[in-house]
């Protein structure tokens, strides 16, 4: 599996007893990791004894500092180093289950640089079999940035998974993205403009989810996959929907990356050569066992198994 993540992030992950805007509050349990959904899919991938390998870049000495972190996990990662500093994200996590993540842009990327990302993805397709695509772009990315990955692994015969949203998402469907698996506010933003970013499931998410995985393979997907938490999700293949309920679980650590979980383990799934629908009944049971570990991008495959 190889994996363009290219806007890596430092997380600060950390639990408050209740977060409430405009006081002064102090945090606990805080923990610095290098984070980011390409990272998560990742550790998602070597956690369910999948080979891959990462493409990120690295922007500045807090980069490169990233980069060993990563290396230290035993992530395969190839490196593109650009100007700037790594971005950071607070995640805050309520005891209640809420999570609130605060996202920054990173830095703007240089005229040459996308093409120098370009090239190292190329360069290592040939030794995979599934590109994923996955995560925002830098400021300054092409819109189109995620389409041309696209259309270079298809060239080089190679099917391709996209987690993405906005125009990164419109050009991967304009490209032929074999399977795309955005959650129902991401699919919706792109579909009909909604901004809405929140992912809680809604009493009518199973018709919602369904429809919007429809409207994704008539864009231009092969198939689609759209994940609605807690409830499930919905698969389109053609002109058939297949709905996937979420196995029952409890948010007991980070519910943070479950949607990277699942694309990593339906993009595993593809490159063993499962159907679309097996591979995402795969990527619900393990999304659903990544809530219960400590780390974005991590689950116990055993867990994993029994919700399967």
């Amino acid at each position: 599996m190889l994996i363009a993540g290219p806007n890596l992030t430092i997380d600060r992950t950390s639990t408050i007893p209740a977060l409430r805007p405009g006081e002064v509050l102090r945090l606990a349990d805080v923990v610095v990791t290098p984070g980011g959904k390409g990272l998560n899919v990742a550790r998602a991938a070597r956690a369910l004894g999948v080979r891959a390998m990462l493409v990120s870049f690295l922007p500045g000495r807090t980069g490169r500092a990233a980069g060993e972190l990563i290396a230290g996990e035993g992530v395969a990662l190839a490196g593109v180093t650009v100007d700037g500093e790594i971005r950071s994200t607070a995640i805050i996590l309520e005891p209640d289950g809420r999570a609130t993540v605060l996202n920054e842009p990173g830095p703007p990327l240089a005229d040459e640089d996308w093409m120098a990302y370009e090239a190292a993805v190329g360069a290592a397709l040939s030794d995979h079999g599934v590109l994923v695509c996955s995560g925002s772009l830098p400021p300054e990315a092409p819109d189109d940035a995620y389409g041309r990955l696209v259309r270079r692994a298809h060239a080089n015969a190679c099917p391709v998974v996209v987690d993405a949203n906005g125009a990164a998402l419109r050009a991967a469907l304009g490209s032929g993205a074999d399977v795309v698996t955005p959650n129902l506010a991401e699919a919706e933003g792109l579909l009909h403009g909604r901004a809405d970013e929140a992912v809680e499931a809604s009493p009518d998410a199973r018709p919602r989810a369904g429809a919007a995985a429809l409207a994704l393979v008539d864009a231009g997907a092969r198939a689609a996959v759209v994940t609605a938490a807690a409830a499930g999700a919905a698969v389109a293949v053609g002109t058939e929907a297949t709905w996937l309920p979420a196995p029952r679980v409890e948010v007991v650590r980070n519910p943070i990356g479950a949607g990277d979980v699942l694309t990593a383990a339906v993009a595993a799934a593809i490159e063993e050569g499962l159907e679309v629908v097996d591979a995402a009944r795969r990527g619900v049971a393990a999304a659903a066992a990544s809530v219960e570990a400590p780390r974005a991008g991590d689950l116990d495959p055993a867990r994993m198994a029994a919700l399967l």
